[in-house]
């Protein structure tokens, strides 16, 4: 048997041995599986219900000899919201660190996991400030990386090669990420707690502010996590790492599906059961606040398009990637 990260079982996780043990009473085991894992054995492989370690098996799949044998459904109980998102958290704190930018999503896993906290970003990301104030209303310790330009640069071409998909937007994300996992990794932390998933789940992008079928587009939007995952765990495989995504536990799933999709947005401003939740825990400016995407808060994605444009890119960063990419 090979297990690569973690299983949970009735909100227990549970041993490599307690694993093989369950394997050999009941090879079907698996389909009530919870946590973030990769499992092989006697012929058949298995992953968490979204596979968000990014393996090559299909995700949420019992296959044995190549055939389907069943999907992954973990046996957790149905929760209301908070107790859902703290019992996530709690199954993945342990020897972690959480990737803070300061926004509602991260900040609250920050306040729910009690963790030290990273931020990245160009000496200018506004992220910084925001990061610094959640982290020391929540009284955990909290880092600050600065990425220079030429540091950037350098990391350019290895976060390309790891990519998948080379597209400006992957890029710009991966690269972000990139410097997350590396600060992790020096800090002696494995698992980097992030706050992917949650504007898929309760309507975090700005389209979804003028989304005339709001459940559809979010089901859209959430099939392409699998895809995501894969990106961003290739880039944590850079530095031993691995991201952990509380917002994609199952328990959370089950609690924002209950949400009316009428009730993410309010005001012209989404995800607002996890602000009213935010609101208990965190100062109202943090709880409140319309982050940008990772990319834009930390400065990468400017970075990206003024290097483009010194290098003849004017109008096209995916022309840039592309010249980069055959030197590769």
């Amino acid at each position: 048997m090979r297990l690569v990260g973690w299983v949970e079982q009735s909100g227990e996780i549970l041993t490599e041995e307690q694993v093989a043990g369950l394997l050999r009473k009941d090879p079907l085991a698996p389909l009530g599986f919870g946590g973030e894992f990769t499992l092989e054995w006697d012929g058949c492989t298995c992953t968490d219900s979204l596979g968000v370690l990014g393996s090559p098996f299909p995700p949420g799949v019992v296959s044995c000899g190549g055939t389907e044998r069943g999907k992954v459904v973990p046996d957790v109980p149905d929760l209301d919201l908070e107790p859902a998102l703290r019992a996530s958290v709690a199954l993945r704190r342990d020897g972690g660190v959480v990737a803070l930018s300061g926004g509602v999503d991260s900040a609250l896993i920050a306040a729910f996991a009690g963790l030290p906290c990273v931020t990245v970003g160009m000496e200018d990301s506004p992220d910084f400030s925001w990061a610094e104030r959640a982290a020391f209303f929540l009284g955990v310790p909290h880092r600050r990386v600065v990425i220079a330009p030429e540091e950037a640069d350098r990391a350019l071409p290895d976060v390309l090669r790891a990519l998948p998909r080379k597209s400006p937007l992957d890029l710009s994300i991966a690269l972000t990420l990139f410097f997350v996992c590396r600060a992790a990794a020096g800090m002696g932390f494995r698992r980097v707690l992030c706050g992917q998933g949650a504007d898929e789940l309760f309507a975090g992008y700005a389209r979804h502010l003028v989304s005339t079928d709001l459940a559809s587009d979010l089901r859209r939007d959430f099939a392409t996590l699998h895809a995501q995952a894969v990106r961003d765990q290739s880039v944590a495989r850079l530095h031993a790492t691995s991201l952990s995504y509380p917002y994609l536990d199952t328990r959370v799933q089950r609690a924002a599906g209950r949400i009316p999709a009428g009730d993410l947005v309010t005001g012209g401003m989404g995800k607002q059961p996890l602000r009213v939740l935010a609101a208990r825990h965190l100062p109202a400016e943090v709880a409140g606040r319309g982050k940008k995407a990772m990319q834009y808060g930390s400065g990468i994605w400017r970075h990206l398009r003024r290097r483009a444009r010194e290098n003849g890119y004017k109008r096209s960063v995916q022309g840039y990637l592309d010249w980069m990419a055959r030197g590769l």
